[in-house]
């Protein structure tokens, strides 16, 4: 198994690669994020070890560029970030898993054997239907390149109708799923407000007709070609 480290402290990068070469992993080790992207692009490796902060581009910004480029070799991120917000940000960046320095050795080989085992099937950190785009880790709705600015519940509705894209989706699955299971059957008016909004600001909007209404059932989200 090859595994690449990109760590720009010398002495940890050392002590990883070492460690790894002695649990019989062949190895390789760069210093910086754009050398680690070049690499992992270019390079067939089965796992990325990547540190957070390193010199020009950080670690976040590696995994974005890795997934876009739909290269989907497991990621396990280092980091001595230990905000919730931190370890969040990584994970929708596109990484698989992560480890807060100080760790135990015996930890990242485990972590990283688990990371081969579920081998690279392809996660996009955003999802599209057609020319419409959703990023949940920006927060960036967009319509062939064209920003649409949405509310945070507009933004949880579309969301949850592109995870079921060409889907059928009841009114009381969108009522759990975005508003609650508290939410009761008097917010079924509020489902039609929220879907005449992403109509105006997207089917409206961009002369298409992305959200259908499927009478007496709920709604489902088309596939459209960008003209």
């Amino acid at each position: 198994m090859r595994v690449l480290v990109v760590e720009d402290e010398d002495k940890m990068r050392a002590a990883l690669q070492r460690g790894l070469r002695a649990a019989g992993y062949a190895v390789d080790g760069v210093t910086d994020g754009e050398a680690g992207l070049a690499r992992a692009v270019a390079g067939d490796y089965d796992a990325l070890v990547l540190d957070i902060v390193l010199p020009g581009m950080d670690g976040f910004d590696v995994c974005r560029a890795l997934r876009r480029a739909e290269v989907w070799t497991p990621v396990l991120l280092l980091t001595a970030l230990g905000d919730v917000e931190d370890r969040i940000t990584g994970l929708d960046a596109g990484a698989d898993d992560y480890l807060t320095k100080p760790f135990a050795f015996e930890e990242l080989l485990s972590r990283l054997r688990a990371l081969i085992r579920r081998g690279r099937p392809p996660r996009p950190t955003a999802l599209s239907c057609g020319p419409l785009t959703l990023d949940p880790a920006t927060r960036v709705v967009t319509w062939a390149g064209a920003t649409i600015d949405l509310s945070s519940r507009e933004f949880a509705l579309l969301e949850y109708l592109m995870h079921h894209a060409g889907e059928v989706v009841q009114r009381a699955t969108i009522r759990r799923h975005v508003w609650g299971a508290q939410a009761d059957e008097e917010s079924s008016n509020i489902i039609d407000a929220y879907v005449k909004n992403l109509r105006d600001k997207i089917d409206r909007r961009f002369d298409v007709d992305v959200i259908e209404t499927v009478r007496g059932v709920g709604y489902r989200l088309r596939h459209q070609t960008a003209e």
